[in-house]
């Protein structure tokens, strides 16, 4: 479980294609204090250590990961945000983000608004009943709010700090990236369909 803080950006050091599955070497700022077996979040992506060597760690993504997330995308030098999980004795600073990833999302539009930005996302039709104006969304594994919804679309601000610390810098229009909903509005959604 996650909060959608982002705690650092790694950098991708090398891929590799084992059958259907990919595996990544991430060197980051806390990878000499992360542990085998631990789930590590990598752009809203969920991932479990499998080793350690030095400044860098390797994870692996399994076929059904990589064909719902921007993961196949993923080149060596690229940029990815960094959250371990949370601990259950402080504050919860974004919401509750599971790592899961429901969807890909492409950027439409991208602002500047004198100190801050904002970012549009086209997403696919049938997850329109997941997003709410001024509700959680997690892009890139980082928490944000939603507003502007659309039929298939959201906007988000970023504060400069979010800006200047995630990879969120990095994306334009055109750019592929990782959304979960909230998952408390998918169990709603869920208990609707089922009960209702």
């Amino acid at each position: 479980m996650f909060t959608g803080i982002i705690e650092c950006t790694g950098k991708i050091e090398s891929i590799e294609n084992n059958g259907t599955n990919k595996t990544f070497e991430i060197s980051c700022a806390i990878a000499n204090e992360l542990k085998v077996d631990q789930s590590i979040n990598h752009d809203g992506v969920c991932l479990t250590v499998q080793e350690i060597v030095n400044e860098s760690y390797r994870v692996t993504a399994i076929k059904e990961t990589l064909s719902k997330a921007n993961l196949e995308q993923w080149k060596t030098g690229d940029e990815v945000n960094i959250e371990r999980c949370i601990l259950m004795n402080g504050r919860l600073d974004g919401h509750v983000v599971q790592g899961h990833i429901d969807a890909t999302a492409l950027c439409i539009e991208r602002k500047e608004l004198e100190g801050s930005h904002e970012y549009r996302f086209e997403y696919p039709k049938e997850f329109s009943h997941l997003i709410i104006e001024k509700g959680s969304v997690c892009v890139n594994g980082i928490s944000l709010t939603a507003f502007k919804i659309g039929k298939q679309n959201f906007s988000v601000a970023i504060i400069p700090y979010t800006f200047h610390h995630t990879n969120i810098k990095n994306i334009k229009p055109g750019s592929l990236v990782n959304i979960e909903f909230d998952v408390i509005g998918k169990y709603l959604a869920r208990f609707k369909e089922v009960i209702l």
